[in-house]
């Protein structure tokens, strides 16, 4: 007989303290949605937009059912002075830190040989600069929160477009592939650097969720009926899909998954080649 001791507490973030980066829409509002209603004893959420962060503040402590609560603090999670006062108000609310989730990213499209200096450095400041730093200047808290049997948690949500050639022309985004390829590449480091100090580190790569952020390149591609077409799933990401990955990598379950990049895209970075829509 198999003895599974942990199995009925597998996903479950009762009494958890998680910080969520662009935690007030899209991808972070349902990332900081699942931690509440697993369990979370406190979800704090950061944005640059304080009105935004409001707003999401009071959707969220306004579900149903929910033992937790939401905390708002706006700011950037681009500048260093910046995520220093975010560590040093997240230190007046809470003595540790179980979950750090860097969501916040930017992007840039256009012609190669026309991209702005300013448009790389804001991509790369926000994407791999700041996400080093977040994590880098969190560190005593994640410390403070993880155990042998119950490490801390970082999770930086990258993109499958950092493991794949996306758009090219008038549509690129290389400076943004470079970039979530880097926070990618973070992560694995930072599984090995912090692993010995009881805190996981792994990378979330989504492909299209309609958003904000995704929706303009969205319709360049043809919309989404088209990338539907050429999903294996055939469909786009729904808020479902983030709840559960990112659950299962902040769960009690996955305290050995260190290291990984979980790709959710429905299988679309490999039918690249148009085999999504082959008679087979």
């Amino acid at each position: 007989m198999s003895d599974l001791p942990g199995f009925p507490n597998y996903f479950n973030l009762t009494g958890k303290v998680a910080l969520v980066t662009g935690g007030s829409r899209g991808i972070g509002l349902h990332i900081a949605t699942t931690f509440l209603r697993a369990g979370a004893k406190t979800v704090i959420i950061t944005a640059r937009k304080a009105p935004g962060v409001e707003q999401a503040v009071a959707q969220l402590n306004a579900l149903p059912g929910i033992q937790g609560k939401a905390i708002g603090i706006p700011g950037s999670a681009a500048e260093t002075d910046e995520i220093q006062a975010l560590v040093d108000k997240v230190k007046g609310i809470e003595p540790k830190l179980d979950i750090l989730v860097a969501n916040a990213g930017a992007t840039w499209g256009g012609p190669f040989e026309t991209s702005p200096d300013w448009a790389s450095k804001k991509v790369v400041d926000l994407n791999v600069r700041g996400v080093f730093n977040l994590v880098r200047l969190f560190l005593p808290l994640l410390e403070a929160a993880g155990s042998h049997s119950s490490p801390a948690r970082v999770v930086i949500v990258s993109s499958v477009a950092g493991s794949v050639v996306s758009h090219g022309g008038d549509n690129g985004t290389i400076m943004y592939s470079i970039s979530k390829a880097a926070a990618t590449h973070l992560a694995r480091n930072l599984a090995v650097e912090l692993g010995p100090r009881n805190i996981t580190a792994n990378s979330l790569s989504p492909g299209f969720f309609p958003s904000k952020l995704a929706n303009g390149l969205i319709e360049i591609l043809g919309g989404e009926k088209e990338l539907k077409k050429a999903n294996p799933r055939q469909r786009l990401g729904v808020p479902d899909d983030i709840g559960a990955a990112i659950l299962f990598l902040v769960g009690p379950g996955a305290n050995y998954v260190n290291g990984v990049d979980l790709k959710l895209d429905g299988g679309a970075n490999l039918a690249r080649g148009g085999m999504a829509q082959a008679k087979l």
